[in-house]
């Protein structure tokens, strides 16, 4: 399993209509590609220095996934350009890690 790590800042006023571009477009349009070994996108959201940092976490079974994902140069950005209207700034290469573990909480009784 492959874990894809992207980070982008907004402003606090761009913040808000950045989480909704994601949630209601981007993340759709992701899903609605069918793209082979996509299993799952997180996101994460926290306010640091005057800046709203948000962080995606893709997950795909094997690099092939995120070549059809991302295109041959795989750790370029993926942005779209409505995105990039309430950027402030944004990581222009993804960090890709080998998951090694995944382990869940167990049932408390």
């Amino acid at each position: 399993m492959v874990s894809r790590i992207w980070h982008g800042w907004t402003t606090p006023a761009n913040a808000n209509a950045y989480e909704k571009l994601l949630r209601e477009e981007i993340f759709v349009g992701i899903s609605n590609r069918n793209i082979g070994g996509f299993r799952s996108i997180q996101l994460l959201r926290r306010e640091v220095g005057g800046e709203v940092e948000f962080v995606t976490i893709m997950l795909f079974d094997s690099l092939d996934g995120v070549r059809e994902f991302a295109g041959a140069d795989y750790e370029a950005c993926v942005v779209p350009d409505k995105a990039r209207t309430v950027l402030s700034r944004f990581d222009q290469r993804s960090q890709h890690y080998e998951l090694l573990v995944e382990r869940h909480a167990t049932a408390r009784v």
